[in-house]
């Protein structure tokens, strides 16, 4: 009986008594398809050059964690050790002369020992790329190519997925085409904006690459995935903003025809580094779209059909729109997550941007007398700060038709979820620990203030976060423009509330 897919929201095959070993276990790709694959039932095997860097993932303690780094032929034949499937999961992305070169020579290793070990089928997800000579293709795309053609060389059957830009929170690709449409109304850049491509969604990737380790009989293809509609680059970015409401976006493209400068100028705009921009660049050279179906004849289309673009990019988007902070920021997901939402291993460029000021603060009060303070903030009882900059922020924010510092507290001394405490709304509370106030007022995206105290032996330690999710320029330009205010306010907010705080103490202990 197949089981519930905990990401897709599908009926998953079953995998039951079948062993697969997911190399690039660490990857984008591979961390958010192991969840998926133990679903189903599959005996896990994943495999990393450092594998203690898996051992903090929700799945850790039901797979067989196993060192592979795959340029180690003695390391790659005994991760393959009685495994049914494997999943080749990794791409250099590297730079320099020698690197398709190097990826060629780790294809030859994975397909030998493949061959030692009794493979059954070997799974690679390549790159989509046009059908022309291999030496006219870009060296990534070349790179990907000659890989397959290694491995369509090996005596262990080759299923080999052709893969155009996946859309997902953590994508390269992806990440790149937020950044780029969060920060410039018009944006100019590469040629390459005019090539054609065909995006697909994360979960749909994983979709088919569930499903290839499920097939009952061994298959050597190649087959192409893809969404079933080709655009342009450029208009990715313009659909991507109209679904991230940032309004209307221009994109012109401009002759810069070398990947490497093109690369530059995609790591000066976005938070990507250079190095991973200039390797982007080189990969998107070529049109990406797929020239046929043919993958159905294989494993047929995701029930209800493949995911738009505009739909993939509304998943990525949702849970960092819609939810609270503890999971549009910096909860631990897992595995019940949606594939397109961001994971702990994602790189710290990954995600929607977020600006935080973190204030610490060690005292010898109990944590009893602190949390009174935190409790109790608001209202009447103010903000413990330059309150006339609090009245001019409050005075600003109902001239935009927000809510101001008008509404007050429903209690002076409690709180509960849900709460109006002025322009902020209670998101989530541990009473005696942590307040997380939501934001209200008009300020170009979306915020949080989090207070907490936390018990130690000599007292208590106060901590202060507020965060700011930028929603386009605006947002932004909001975040510089009050960066001033902030190292006036929040400073003297946490010296300020620690000596409410002592003298509450103090006058309880007068009044005994």
């Amino acid at each position: 009986m197949n089981a519930p897919s905990p990401l897709l929201g599908l009926s998953a095959p079953d995998g039951s008594g079948r062993s697969v070993l997911v190399t690039g276990a660490t990857g984008y790709v591979g961390g958010r398809l192991i969840p998926e694959l133990l679903a189903a039932g599959f005996e896990v095997r994943a495999g990393a050059r450092k594998p203690e860097a898996l051992r903090d993932r929700p799945w850790a303690d039901q797979v067989d964690l196993v060192r592979c780094d795959l340029s180690e032929p003695d390391e790659v034949r005994a991760a393959m050790d009685g495994v049914h499937t494997v999943l080749y999961l990794v791409h250099s992305m590297g730079s320099g002369g020698d690197f398709v070169d190097r990826e060629q020579r780790i294809a030859d290793v994975v397909a030998v020992a493949a061959e030692q070990a009794g493979v059954r089928q070997l799974v690679y997800l390549s790159g989509l790329h046009p059908d022309r000579p291999v030496d006219e293709l870009s060296d990534h795309m070349r790179s990907r190519e000659l890989v397959a053609r290694r491995l369509d060389a090996c005596s262990v059957p080759t299923l080999t997925f052709e893969a155009g830009v996946v859309i997902g929170t953590g994508s390269i690709s992806f990440e790149m085409i937020r950044h780029l449409s969060e920060r410039l109304p018009v944006m100019p850049g590469p040629k390459w904006l005019s090539n054609r491509v065909e995006p697909i969604a994360i979960r749909d990737v994983l979709y088919y690459l569930l499903h290839a380790c499920a097939l009952e009989e061994p298959v050597q293809a190649r087959a192409q995935i893809g969404c079933g509609r080709a655009q342009t680059f450029a208009s990715m970015l313009t659909d991507f903003a109209a679904e991230a409401g940032l309004g209307r976006r221009r994109v012109v493209p401009l002759p810069l025809p070398a990947q490497k400068l093109s690369g530059v100028w995609i790591g000066l705009v976005t938070p990507i580094p250079v190095g991973i921009a200039i390797q982007l660049a080189a990969s998107l050279a070529e049109d990406a779209v797929t020239d046929d179906h043919e993958v159905a004849r294989l494993i047929p289309d995701p029930p209800g059909g493949l995911t738009s673009y505009r739909a993939a990019v509304r998943q990525a988007l949702a849970r960092q729109a819609e939810g609270p902070l503890e999971v549009t920021w910096d909860a631990d997901l897992t595995a019940s997550a949606e594939p397109a939402d961001p994971i702990p291993a994602d790189p710290d460029w990954a995600g929607q941007t977020v600006y935080t000021d973190e204030r610490e603060k060690t005292s010898t009060l109990p944590p009893a007398a602190v949390w009174s303070v935190i409790e109790s903030i608001g209202g009447r009882n103010g903000w413990y700060s330059t309150p006339g900059l609090w009245r001019i922020r409050g005075w600003m924010d109902k001239l935009l038709g927000g809510p101001g510092l008008n509404r007050g507290r429903r209690d002076p001394r409690t709180l509960r979820v849900g709460d109006p405490v002025d322009w902020w709304r209670v998101e989530s509370m541990e009473r005696g620990r942590s307040l997380t106030l939501r934001a209200e007022m008009r300020a170009g995206g979306r915020a949080w203030l989090q207070l907490g105290v936390e018990g130690t032996p000599e007292g208590c330690v106060y901590r202060q976060r507020a965060v700011f999710m930028p929603s386009g320029i605006v947002g932004r330009a909001y975040w510089t423009a009050i960066l001033p205010f902030h190292a006036v306010v929040f400073p003297s907010m946490a010296k300020n509330i620690l000596e409410e705080a002592g003298r509450r103490v103090d006058g309880a202990t007068v009044a005994d």
